[in-house]
């Protein structure tokens, strides 16, 4: 018999993603998820023919050879996405929806192919992945005030938050069952009144931002700046969001986040707002790298790697 697969980021947008698919056509599917860096969640799944899959917020470079297993073995799958994709197959079995534009989230790519039927949770997701600009726009036809607003933004930031950590262990709800307790609202502001989570989430969330703003800069400069945060579960879970307040901040400024690990760093890229590319081509660079144009990653920056990082930095920002 058949299966279904819903294969999504455990952040904001892969949520929200899922959550807006699953509002217009329910589907009961076997939720395949982990933490913000877990990117290869495609070698979790076992295919079978007419196994339908859906894959939403990871990228399709970093999941190739699992997603040519999938059609191999007989399996449809629709991709929703907006990083770097490497080269796209082409095969009948495959539905893509990509668009890598610094300015889109895959949350709203999936609200552009529901001609905004859950409009709401694409701004929740767009404000979570700090596409300030885009989430108010995408708000514009609900003449929301600025509390409202203000709310949206918040719940975007907790739940991507939520996300951040070397595993599971280190978040406070996995998100599987974050996304459970999120679909059973329609509405994201029933979801910020009704739901305990979410002030779990926030609470948690300034604790552990409080706890990074203690924290001074390795270096910094007009172009970029740079920041180290201790071997801790609270440095794992605030590195992004701690990134895109240091973003919002400074605009004109790259911000790098790492947090020690053994054998280097964690490292979380922000470019400069005003200047959002080349994140992704820059953390390419280095094994385990990867993401897109205006935020990025490496899963292990090794000791040896940090002065070349430094000046590759340096090379792509400015001093």
């Amino acid at each position: 018999m058949s299966k279904s697969y819903d294969i999504f980021n455990g952040d904001a947008d892969g949520l929200c993603a899922l959550h807006q698919l699953r509002l217009a056509a329910p589907r009961a599917a076997e939720l395949v998820t982990g933490v913000k860096r877990d990117v290869k969640l495609l070698a979790r799944v076992d295919a079978r023919p007419d196994d339908e899959l859906t894959v939403l917020d990871v990228s399709m470079k970093s999941n190739a050879k699992g997603l040519a297993a999938a059609l191999a073995a007989g399996a449809r799958v629709t991709w929703f996405d907006h990083h770097l994709t490497g080269e796209v197959p082409r095969h009948p079995a495959l539905t893509a929806h990509i668009d890598t534009s610094p300015e889109v989230c895959t949350s709203l790519i999936v609200d552009r192919h529901l001609n905004g039927a859950h409009r709401l949770w694409a701004v929740v997701a767009a404000f979570g992945d700090n596409l300030v600009a885009p989430a108010v726009a995408a708000a514009q036809p609900f003449a929301l005030d600025h509390t409202e607003l203000a709310r949206l933004h918040e719940l975007g930031e907790c739940l991507n938050y939520n996300a951040y950590g070397e595993t599971t262990d280190d978040l406070h709800y996995h998100p599987a069952d974050l996304y459970r307790t999120i679909s059973r609202y329609g509405d994201p502001r029933h979801f910020l009144f009704d739901e305990p989570v979410f002030n779990v989430l926030k609470s948690a969330y300034a604790e552990d931002l409080y706890r990074a703003g203690e924290i001074e800069p390795h270096r910094a400069s007009a172009g970029s700046a740079v920041y180290v945060l201790p071997d801790a579960a609270w440095s794992r879970r605030i590195m992004g969001l701690f990134g895109n307040r240091l973003a919002q901040a400074n605009p004109k400024r790259a911000h790098a986040i790492l947090v020690e690990k053994a054998g280097g760093y964690a490292l979380s890229l922000r470019a400069p707002i005003e200047r959002p590319r080349g994140a992704a081509a820059l953390c390419e660079q280095f094994d385990t790298g990867g993401g897109r144009e205006g935020a990025a990653g490496i899963d292990l920056l090794s000791h040896s790697d940090f002065d070349r990082f430094i000046a590759a930095l340096e090379l792509a920002y400015g001093d």
